[in-house]
């Protein structure tokens, strides 16, 4: 495998590079066969529906603190923790459709990502209304593969020492 995109790595006379998997889409994103669109969809709606179920959640806590009579300060704080953070999430998921994110980054960020859980599901729920949530990045990078992998195997004719000089 190529250590910058996932793609497994093809040496010169190998058989043409095979795209990466997706998750819930397999490789059914290249041609948008077998089932895409209703993976799409299903994508989309399973990811809305956690997100509203979370919410759901995040409601139950915010009235536990409301009867544990724990302040505005507390209250205001962790309302803005998880607003925050969800933005945060968002956006970061949102970019990871895109580009590789970088993973020492990723590391630090896994608890705020884990805290913007609903920025997360929500960013999943809008890329899917438009593509399987990282088929932009995994088609370039498939495609650009592919485009080495015919450079490689592309083959000169004629004998190059018998070529005229131009003089």
């Amino acid at each position: 495998m190529s250590d910058e995109n996932g793609t497994p790595a093809t040496p010169a006379g190998s058989p043409t590079p095979h795209p990466e998997s997706l998750r819930f889409f397999g490789t059914t994103w290249v041609d948008h066969d077998d089932g895409y669109t209703l993976r799409r969809i299903g994508a989309a709606a399973g990811s809305l529906v956690a997100a509203v179920v979370s919410c759901l959640v995040l409601r139950f806590a915010y009235q536990g603190l409301q009867i544990a009579d724990t302040g505005a300060f507390v209250t205001i704080l962790v309302v803005a923790m998880f607003t925050i953070c969800s933005a945060l999430a968002f956006r970061a998921t949102w970019d990871s459709f895109t580009r590789r994110p970088d993973p020492e980054r990723q590391a630090s960020l896994r608890g705020l990502l884990a805290i913007g859980f609903v920025g997360s599901l929500l960013a999943y729920f809008f890329r899917s209304l438009t593509e399987a949530p990282g088929e932009k990045l995994h088609r370039e990078e498939y495609e650009a593969a592919l485009e080495r992998h015919s450079k490689r195997n592309t083959r000169r004719s004629g004998n190059p020492s018998k070529k005229r000089r131009r003089g």
